[in-house]
């Protein structure tokens, strides 16, 4: 049996996460792929996974296995792809996910200038709020806001965002003055379901670190209708400035207790593997690399 197949099936079963899966994206059938796994086990004298009937893992020595093999392919696909004439363009289905606004308002423009650039890419675009599992969902890569979880994929920032404190002038009118972040407490607010910290928000102000809890009035997994809410005089949110910057230029929103600023967040894209990157992944990380470099915070 070729080494090099049993490799490419054992990293392409702990990538996908089944045996079935890692078949299809190899071109095999199920029963090959497990042999090529179970003679690569064979030959090592070592049990790489851990299999049951409702899911799979990597025992400590297949982990570190899979790191070395994912390392090796990569540098294999590189050698390859420097002197193949054809595998220098990127080409084929790119599939990419992104925040909802944040992908409408930000990434949505920038589609048919990546498309013009690479010719030979079908591009799938997904908009979830929802944290997506690239590998067992099927994505190439994902654009990310916030603070990310320890994990595989290799992340890259391209800008970054503050969450601001902010209402319409309206509604700052008729309500109670604010004079400090306890204040909120009596007013109503608008919370985002998906903030990292829940219905903890936190500041920076003069003193150092403040936090508030917060007991909403309206909650929603849509930034969108935050915004619409705080626009339409329904109370006070705390948004990222991609999703309220211009609102706060033209006055539409007034941001509050300015001294007590709001976390910043991370922009980044990211990806499963350093090593073995697609021409097609390479081509995206870098074009929105470039894209958001002018912008600086947004």
């Amino acid at each position: 049996m070729d080494q090099f197949k049993e490799i490419e099936s054992f990293v392409a079963v702990a990538q996908q996460g089944s045996f079935v899966k890692a078949a299809d994206k190899l071109g095999m059938s199920k029963a090959m792929v497990s042999r090529n796994v179970s003679e690569l086990e064979a030959r090592l004298g070592v049990r790489l996974m851990q299999r049951t009937t409702r899911r799979l893992s990597l025992s400590d020595a297949g982990a570190d296995y899979l790191q070395r093999c994912v390392q090796i392919l990569g540098e294999l696909h590189d050698a390859n792809a420097a002197v193949s004439a054809t595998a220098v363009q990127a080409q084929g289905l790119l599939k990419v996910t992104a925040p909802l606004t944040f992908g409408i308002r930000h990434l949505a423009p920038l589609w048919g200038e990546f498309l013009r650039i690479h010719p030979r890419v079908e591009l799938e675009v997904n908009l979830n709020d929802r944290v997506v599992d690239l590998i067992e969902e099927g994505y190439d890569l994902a654009v990310r806001i916030g603070q990310l979880a320890s994990s595989s994929l290799i992340a890259r920032r391209i800008s970054g965002t503050r969450l601001v404190l902010c209402a319409s002038p309206r509604y700052l009118q008729q309500a109670a003055p604010i004079q400090d972040l306890d204040d909120i407490a009596s007013h109503d607010v608008i919370a985002y379901t998906y903030l990292a910290t829940g219905e903890q928000w936190h500041f920076s102000g003069p003193q150092g670190a403040r936090s508030i809890e917060v007991h909403p009035r309206l909650r929603s997994n849509s930034g969108d209708t935050c915004r619409a809410a705080a626009l339409a005089d329904q109370g006070i949110v705390f948004q990222p400035s991609f999703l309220v910057g211009e609102d706060l230029k033209a006055g539409r929103l007034v941001e509050i207790l300015p001294q007590y600023a709001g976390p910043e967040l991370d922009i980044s894209v990211v990806y499963p593997s350093r090593h073995h990157l697609s021409h097609k992944v390479r081509a995206m990380v870098e074009f929105l690399g470039t894209a958001f470099a002018q912008a600086g915070r947004i």
